[in-house]
């Protein structure tokens, strides 16, 4: 029956594309979620009446953030391309993917980081002050706590954004399940191999999504 139905479908080359693209997506997730936090909380701190409040110091994180965030995504892997080269000593495979999937993901994911402590309660943290809380214990005990719902609601959002970029860069030869429906789908004119590869990414997309949630509600005790 699946045979009769996916004709062209290669069990070996799906699993291979299916480890490329979870491969690049916990790498690249990891790393938005560290340098993502900590770009993000200094924004906020850096901003106007906060803690570590500096123009010079907020404007160049804010001018990172704003100028990645609006590059597309397919010409910032080509702009980055000697950088890859450099860093990772090739331009085509999963590893060289994750450059570019770091610095597409990290400003997005540190713009959503800073609403989150924008939204932490103003009460909470005067109240923290007043009883002597220095900034370090304020930061790990008042904002994170306090923002940690939204910063996994922004990592799950980031997580998908994330997964599209992944099958964006697959068809430059990144591998996954992007390059999987272009090279083996498109170009060779098998559109039972696009579907597989589109719903498999749906799947994934779905239990990120659902992990997500779940983390989300487990954290929030509102």
């Amino acid at each position: 029956m699946i045979n009769q139905w996916f004709p062209n479908f290669d069990l070996e080359k799906w699993q291979i594309a299916t480890y490329e693209t979870v491969y690049m997506m916990v790498i690249g997730i990891a790393l938005t979620f560290i340098f993502g936090i900590l770009i993000g909380l200094l924004l906020f701190l850096t901003s106007k009446k906060q803690m570590w409040e500096n123009r010079f110091i907020h404007w160049i994180v804010a001018a990172f953030v704003n100028v990645f965030r609006s590059i597309p995504f397919i010409i910032l892997i080509i702009l980055l391309l000697p950088f890859t080269k450099v860093l990772m000593g090739t331009i085509l495979g999963k590893n060289a993917a994750l450059p570019a999937l770091a610095l597409g993901a990290i400003p997005f994911y540190a713009r959503l980081v800073e609403i989150a402590f924008r939204e932490v309660n103003r009460g909470v943290v005067e109240a923290a002050q007043s009883m002597g809380a220095g900034p370090l214990r304020i930061m790990f005990r008042v904002y994170l706590p306090e923002a940690m719902p939204a910063l996994i609601s922004g990592i799950t959002v980031t997580t998908i954004a994330l997964i599209g970029y992944i099958a964006m860069a697959g068809a430059i030869g990144a591998g996954g399940l992007g390059d999987l429906a272009y090279q083996e789908g498109f170009m060779r004119s098998n559109p039972d191999v696009t579907v597989v590869a589109t719903i498999t990414i749906l799947i994934i997309v779905f239990i990120v999504q659902a992990i997500g949630d779940g983390l989300t509600k487990w954290i929030d005790k509102r």
